[in-house]
C-alpha cells in the first residue's frame, strides 16, 4: 500500500474529538433497529456521542477509545470499559472476571469489508489481554444479525440477554462474551 493509506489503529487523540464524534454520529444509526425513531437516535447521539462526551470518555481511566485511521482520516472506532455494570442481567451473563466491555465498535460504511472491523477487534482484544482481563463482553441488538455473525466469528457466544434504553423504547440485546 502507499504510504499514508495503510490502516492505523491507535488510542484516540484528544485533538480530534470533533472528528471522532462525527464518525460516531454517522455510524450509530447503522446499528439501530428499524423500530427506533430518528428523534430517539438523535437524542442518544446528543447525549452520548458529542465531542464533549468523548472528551469525558478519554479522561475516564476505566475507558479506552481506539480509532482506525486511513489516510489520516478516522474511519472507525472502538470503546472499551473495564468491568461489569450493576445490571443484574449482565452480571449473570458475564461470569469470567475481570472483564472488559466492548461498549462501542463502529466503522464508516465506505470502509465496510476492508478489514477495519477485524483490525479494531484485534486491537480491542489485545488491549483487554494487556490489561489482564479474563473476558471481553458486549451487548448487541437481537435484530442485528450482521453484527452477531461478526462477533461469533471472533469467538463471542451468547451468554444472556439485557435491555438497552433508546429514547422511550427498551431494546432487546444479547450479551455476548468470550475469554481473552
Amino acid at each position: 500500500m502507499e504510504r499514508g493509506l495503510s490502516l492505523q489503529i491507535g488510542t484516540a487523540d484528544a485533538a480530534r474529538l470533533a472528528e471522532l464524534a462525527d464518525v460516531a454520529a454517522r455510524t450509530f444509526p447503522l446499528a439501530c433497529p428499524p423500530s427506533c425513531t430518528p428523534a430517539d437516535v438523535a437524542a442518544f447521539i446528543a447525549e452520548n456521542l458529542t465531542p464533549a462526551r468523548f472528551g469525558d470518555y478519554l479522561d475516564d481511566p476505566d475507558r479506552t477509545v481506539l480509532t482506525a485511521t486511513r489516510d489520516d482520516r478516522i474511519i472507525g472506532y472502538a470503546m472499551m470499559i473495564r468491568g461489569v455494570p450493576d445490571d443484574p442481567d449482565v452480571t449473570a451473563a458475564v461470569t469470567l472476571r475481570p472483564a472488559v466491555e466492548l461498549s462501542k465498535m463502529y466503522v464508516l460504511p465506505d470502509a465496510h469489508g476492508a478489514g477495519v472491523s477485524t483490525a479494531l477487534m484485534s486491537a480491542a482484544l489485545q488491549h483487554a489481554e494487556a490489561g489482564a482481563a479474563a473476558s471481553v463482553w458486549l451487548g448487541v441488538n437481537q435484530k442485528n444479525v450482521r453484527a452477531q455473525r461478526f462477533y461469533t466469528k471472533h469467538g463471542f457466544t451468547v451468554t444472556g440477554t439485557k435491555t438497552f434504553r433508546l429514547g422511550i423504547h427498551l431494546e432487546a440485546d444479547y450479551v455476548m462474551a468470550r475469554p481473552v
